[in-house]
């Protein structure tokens, strides 16, 4: 069990995960060194803000915020808010992802993360009848007034059944070492 894993276990157990998710999650080193920063998280954790201020830490050879830096900022975030939304029957792995940049971010951006009821709905549908489920959630990084889009970011994500994900990776390693050659 990871660090993180702890502090989500804690947070469940005394019913504090929303106050702990943001200051953890900002000060963790793989998120830190993003230059973004989580400025709001919802009670219930369906809402994520986060904001990317432009600085010298950031700044690419044209004086333009960095996409690495937007990336990063937005990489981790759709996942661990998923993992944190569904309980543990559930396996959630980010599988891929395609960034898109429309203009140059001059200025500080910002990105909205929402996965409503419905949605976490609907998620849990597809998995039970499935046992699981690939899906692309997207994000755009924006002006503080949230008209001008300077980047889109696609995530696919995956979500199975925790007990058919390692019946999963069993037979797949079986397969797999039946396929070695012995001396």
């Amino acid at each position: 069990m990871s660090f993180y894993q702890k502090i989500t276990e804690i947070g469940k157990k005394y019913n504090i995960l929303n106050k702990l998710f943001k200051p953890v999650f900002n000060f963790s080193p793989m998120y830190s060194r993003s230059t973004a920063r989580l400025t709001k998280v919802s009670e219930d954790l369906h809402y994520i803000e986060v904001k990317i201020p432009i600085s010298y830490k950031n700044r690419n050879y044209n004086g333009s915020i960095f996409g690495g830096s937007m990336f990063s900022a937005v990489d981790p975030v759709p996942m661990v808010q998923l993992v944190n939304l569904l309980d543990t029957s559930y396996v959630v792995w980010d599988k891929s992802a395609e960034i898109f940049f429309k203009k140059p971010a001059r200025e500080d951006i910002y990105a909205d993360f929402d996965f409503s009821p419905e949605e976490i709905q609907e998620i849990k549908t597809k998995v039970k009848e499935l046992k699981e489920h690939t899906f692309v959630k997207q994000t755009q990084l924006v002006s503080k007034d949230r008209r001008t889009v300077f980047c889109v970011i696609n995530k696919t994500i995956y979500v199975a059944d925790k007990a058919f994900y390692k019946e999963k990776l069993r037979l797949r390693k079986e397969a797999s070492d039946s396929h070695v050659i012995k001396s």
